[in-house]
């Protein structure tokens, strides 16, 4: 596997309160997450810092995760402790009341992938068959779509755009979406915030991740291509792609 994670604060806002990594366990599987925040007083960094950081932790610390199952288990016991872990700390912590984050985050293997998100963060997929979204939003503007009060290009510009159905650590527990793919060489995995999904258009993500750059390069491009959209929001992002082994992670 080789990986590359980026951030960008955007051109508007203040502070980013994005946050993610790529982070190798014990026998050498990786995972992948984005993480953006939300809530006042800059709440926000804080929620997706103890997301991510979390993740790593328990994530470095782990082994024998061999099957999409062994995946799937994982992914759900310690997001369940993160939302738990997110939820206590705004209830003991005035300043961090409300604060949530988004996640998706996706274990990856030399045989498949397992996703996980919560929030509008987003998973795609690059392989033989195209590029396409693999996560489903959970966000007031993609319920109007999924059941046929607009259309999808009436979702682009809509008023209620950034209301989410499901946040990381708002409530005391959190429903989320786990699924596997296959994952082959030559394949590519996108996680990425809104401010980048918001920006980039999928025909123009999927033209950038089929550059033959290297993975730094892609990733440089698709953040300066947010901020000459508008960059209004923070923007990240983590890309895996199946080819030599990671040589290693950061946050």
């Amino acid at each position: 596997m080789k990986a590359v994670y980026q951030t960008d604060r955007g051109k508007v806002r203040a502070h980013n309160e994005d946050a993610g990594g790529f982070f190798l366990n014990q026998d050498g599987s990786l995972l992948a997450v984005v993480a953006d925040g939300m809530g006042g007083h800059r709440a926000g960094d804080v929620a997706s810092e103890m997301c991510v950081s979390k993740l790593k932790k328990e994530w470095e610390a782990s082994t024998g995760i061999k099957t999409a199952d062994d995946a799937e288990k994982w992914l759900k016991a310690q997001v369940t402790a993160v939302n738990e872990l997110l939820f206590d700390h705004s209830k003991s912590h005035v300043e961090c009341e409300g604060m949530g984050t988004t996640l998706v985050a996706a274990i990856t293997t030399n045989h498949f992938a397992t996703i996980v998100n919560i929030g509008d963060s987003r998973g795609y997929l690059l392989n033989e068959s195209g590029f396409k979204q693999i996560t489903e939003d959970h966000s007031l503007v993609n319920e109007l779509v999924r059941s046929g009060q607009i259309s999808r290009e009436d979702a682009e510009n809509h008023p209620r755009k950034n209301v989410l159905l499901r946040a990381l650590g708002t409530e005391k527990t959190v429903e989320m979406d786990i699924k596997t793919v296959i994952f082959e060489e030559g394949d590519i995995l996108l996680l990425c915030s809104d401010g980048l999904s918001n920006k980039v258009p999928e025909e123009e993500l999927k033209e950038i991740l089929l550059k033959e750059e290297g993975l730094e390069q892609r990733a440089e491009t698709l953040i300066s291509l947010a901020n000459e959209n508008g960059g209004e929001d923070n923007i990240t992002l983590t890309i895996v792609e199946f080819s030599k082994p990671s040589e290693g992670g950061n946050e």
